[in-house]
């Protein structure tokens, strides 16, 4: 449960009877939408008299799909189409105890609806919300006669299927007039979470490093934007990669977020814009909508892209492999490889055995008691790239993340020196764990890591600063992204010491302000907070 829900709940805050909603377009549509289906009286107002009724068109022919898919019973439709009224006017809005503005995202054009609307219209206790998403709380509620009652309403598109709402408190906002939005947020279905203002909020902050990171893997060309999303899908179980969700936004509306960010924060170097974005926006490649970006979408629906292949089988293991440390990858490396058939052994288990197939340090530049030598070498880039971990040396590198079992894809890198024995020994123990393997270019994090530990990153400064917390910002991810799991709590399966790790061998083999760590995270690590593994990290762990 989100913390808007209990403090909502507190207050006895009833959700409003009388819901307006100013712009008749996509998302004003679909917030309407959920406002008629919430049991409240509906008020949808356009200035534009065919996008007006073209809204209530898309509302009622929506409502009618909900009952042919089984979605909706058939009363239910008809009583929320009935709820459903036009207003032409501004002024039709009076009698509304919370109005919703969804109109383009344009600064002034929005600070003039709510000025209009404050100014005689809504009474002084009428909440007025914003769905801007890029815009901020505060400078919109700066035209309104009462700031206090101006509150954000960050629905995420489409509104009647994405689960999730951002209540955003403005710099004025009262509490009273966010737990009313709270609450109709709750009456529309939604998991409410609470976040302050500021660029991006609470979700779409956290999330830029998903799409900047791996801009950045491209522009060092440690893999290409096709690799890179089937890692992230594969290896990380996301539906879809950075390149793709790119695409599908648009590469140009991307791009404009971008430098909202970079401007807003004068100058942030985790948000700085991507060349490689400017580039692809000023070659005309915006994405679908223009049948190329990142990819080429002349094929057709769903031909983009081949296909990612299906899981290995896991099994056929035989032999000795020797795993060096106690990370909750080692540990689900050697639950893999005991499953597979392998025999494990610690390093000091290992002296007086045959030689060993393969040997993985997964220590994070732990101390071996006994040397790790007589086999071919897998090392766990995490603290460092392989050239810098094994200078000269014959291994290879991989970087996996918990939770293993879920991964179909394990990555690989190589130096000049790495042996061919190693490398097809690490491709072949792999495998039998049912994983398939990518080779890419050497960094810290290699890809999939690299992106993970900067979206972890990213959160821990916005809980720290106090933007949202971080239950919040993992229902958020999830509910309003469709990430796999909560970034923080993914954070703790992990390892807080290991996404530390990959942050600060960015930083010391790049030398760039983006990699430096949020210092929440350092702080938990340097605590001994680090996880499940400790039972407590951004969240406590029973057992």
């Amino acid at each position: 449960m989100s913390g808007g829900s209990a403090r909502s709940g507190a207050l006895g805050v009833a959700p409003p009877r009388t819901v307006g909603v100013a712009g008749a377009g996509t998302m004003g549509a679909g917030i309407a939408q959920l406002a008629s289906l919430s049991g409240a009286r509906t008020l949808l107002h356009d200035p534009i008299s065919e996008a007006l009724n073209a809204g209530l068109e898309r509302i009622r022919a929506q409502l009618e799909r909900g009952v042919e898919r089984g979605r909706l019973k058939a009363a239910q439709a008809e009583e929320a189409s009935a709820r459903l009224e036009a207003a032409p006017a501004l002024e039709d809005l009076a009698d509304c105890e919370l109005v919703i503005e969804a109109a383009p995202e344009r600064l002034e054009l929005k600070r003039e609806v709510f000025a209009q609307l404050s100014d005689g219209i809504v009474s002084d206790d009428c909440v007025l919300a914003t769905n801007t998403s890029s815009l901020l709380v505060t400078a919109i509620a700066g035209a309104a006669k009462r700031p206090d009652r101006v509150v954000g309403m960050h629905f995420f598109n489409p509104p009647p299927v994405m689960r999730l709402l951002e209540v955003v408190a403005g710099e004025q906002s009262s509490e009273e007039a966010l737990a009313l939005a709270r609450a109709a947020g709750e009456a529309m279905g939604k998991h409410v979470i609470d976040a302050l203002d500021g660029p991006g909020f609470l979700v779409n902050r956290c999330n830029r490093p998903f799409g900047l990171e791996a801009l950045k893997l491209l522009q060092e060309r440690v893999a290409g934007s096709g690799e890179i999303d089937r890692i992230c899908r594969m290896g990380g179980g996301f539906r879809m990669g950075p390149f793709e969700l790119m695409d599908l936004v648009g590469v140009d509306v991307g791009l404009d977020v971008s430098r909202s960010f970079y401007e807003q924060s004068f100058g942030e170097p985790r948000w700085r814009p991507s060349p490689i974005a400017v580039k692809t926006v000023a070659a005309g490649r915006l994405g679908r909508k223009s049948g190329r970006g990142y990819y080429d979408y002349s094929g057709g629906p769903g031909q983009h892209r081949p296909p990612d292949p299906e899981p290995l089988s896991s099994g056929g293991g035989d032999g000795l492999i020797v795993i060096a440390g106690t990370s909750p990858l080692a540990l689900a490396l050697a639950d893999g490889a005991s499953d597979a058939g392998w025999e494990v052994a610690l390093p000091e288990d290992a002296k007086e055995r045959e030689a060993p197939f393969l040997i993985l340090d997964v220590g994070f530049g732990e101390d071996a008691e006994v040397p790790l030598q007589g086999g071919p070498q897998g090392i766990c880039c995490a603290q460092g790239s392989l050239a810098v971990l094994d200078p000269g040396g014959g291994a290879v590198g991989f970087h996996a993340l918990p939770p293993l079992e879920e991964a179909s894809l394990v990555e690989l890198t190589r130096g000049p020196d790495s042996a061919d024995s190693a490398a097809s020994a690490a491709e072949r123990f792999f495998a039998t764990l049912g994983k398939h393997t990518t080779w890419v270019a050497d960094a810290p994090g290699l890809v999939l890591g690299r992106i993970v530990s900067q979206v972890v990153n990213e959160a821990a400064f916005a809980v720290a600063e106090g933007v949202g917390s971080a239950a919040d910002v993992d229902a958020g991810m999830v509910h309003g992204l469709n990430y796999p799991r909560g970034i923080l709590a993914w954070a703790d399966q992990i390892g807080l010491d290991h996404v530390l790790a990959v942050l600060d061998g960015l930083y010391e083999e790049r030398r760039e302000e983006r990699y430096r760590a949020a210092p929440l995270l350092r702080s938990l690590v340097m605590s001994g907070r680090l996880g499940r593994q400790t039972g407590e990290g951004f969240f406590s762990h029973d057992g």
